[in-house]
């Protein structure tokens, strides 16, 4: 039974990070279209995209996991942050790396970056850190466990 609701969690967790991501993307795309002189604001996502953002919800056990790992004491939240926001930036590079590459092969990624400055095999780009960066600890929080706050004052 703790099981299945580990699992009932987790694929909650799986779809709070796709939409989320979905939503991101469509913004952030949105503000790329008014960048290069389209004032439609048109934003775009692929459903491809879903189960990567999807992903997301794997990283707040990873940065507990490497908390307990380092076991380095009692942090403060804005060293947690830093270390958390890192090692996301770190992991979502990977995935989407791995992701573009394996989508690529079969000629359906939705994203190019050949001829950006800080593109790597067209496939990742290097100045989208900060957003990564932000994005994980975004999906951290999502995924926290947070109290109920309907059931607060209640007796």
């Amino acid at each position: 039974m703790k099981t299945w609701n580990h699992l009932k969690v987790l694929m909650k967790n799986f779809a709070k990070c796709g939409v989320a991501g979905w939503c991101l993307e469509v913004i952030f795309t949105s503000v790329e279209s008014v960048l290069q002189g389209d004032i439609r604001l048109m934003g775009r996502t692929s459903l491809f995209m879903f189960p990567i953002y999807g992903l997301g919800a794997f990283l707040g056990p990873v940065g507990m996991w490497v908390d307990r790992w380092i076991a380095d004491g009692p942090l403060r939240p804005a060293d947690r942050a830093v270390r958390h926001g890192l090692l996301y930036m770190v992991l979502i590079f990977m995935v989407e790396y791995a992701a573009g590459a394996w989508m690529t092969e079969r000629g359906i990624c939705p994203w190019d970056y050949t001829g950006r400055h800080s593109s790597i095999n067209g496939l990742i780009r290097l100045d989208f850190a900060p957003l990564w960066f932000g994005t994980g600890l975004l999906f951290e929080n999502l995924t926290k466990s947070h109290a109920n706050l309907t059931k607060m004052g209640q007796t």
